[in-house]
């Protein structure tokens, strides 16, 4: 199989498409054909070294992917051969045609959504669902002010505020953040 690797801390462009060994796979994991991967920051600062998580050289980024299940362990009994998942993936791994998660990493995924969206949705909602919810006890009627509000995590956190039933002010670095933003029926202030 094919994977971006990561030889040295570096920037993304340092990376190189290799052949690697398949995963191997364990009782309680799925080998998942990769058809998406998220990129996101932290992508960026892992292979750059700066991340929480160093994995050991060779390395392949990507922390989230989304594909169709082709195995399943001995200990797998809730994800079938053919099913569309994603699958989120703490140390990495998402740059690869194949990855092995653990079961509890993988999330099947709904009809009407594509590959891509899936690989985009677990870091960027995840960090925004659990900062909002969870840490900021966001509720309706609140003013939610979001700073860098065009990036991944910005446009998500705006999202799932206004879904809540907040006030929204956000804020982006220029213009062409702004434009998106705008897209998103945002009302800048």
């Amino acid at each position: 199989m094919k994977a971006l690797r990561c030889r040295a801390w570096g920037a993304p462009d340092t990376l190189q498409l290799e052949e690697a060994e398949s995963p191997k796979l364990l009782p309680h994991q799925v080998r998942i054909r990769v058809r998406a991967a998220g990129v996101n920051f932290a992508d960026t600062l892992m292979v750059d070294g700066r991340y929480q998580v160093k994995p050991q050289f060779p390395l392949t980024p990507g922390l989230e992917a989304a594909g169709e299940v082709v195995e399943a362990g001995a200990a797998v009994g809730n994800l079938w051969v053919g099913e569309r998942v994603f699958a989120v993936l703490r140390s990495g791994g998402g740059y690869a045609e194949e990855i092995a998660p653990d079961v509890a990493a993988v999330v099947p995924i709904p009809a009407a959504m594509d590959f891509v969206t899936a690989a985009a949705f677990p870091v960027a909602y995840g960090t925004s669902h659990f900062a909002l919810t969870h840490r900021g006890h966001l509720q309706a009627g609140e003013t939610l002010l979001v700073l860098g509000a065009a990036g991944g995590v910005g446009l998500t956190a705006v999202e799932i505020g206004k879904t809540i039933g907040a006030r929204i002010i956000a804020t982006a670095g220029g213009a062409a953040s702004r434009f998106t933003l705008t897209d998103c029926r945002i009302t800048l202030v």
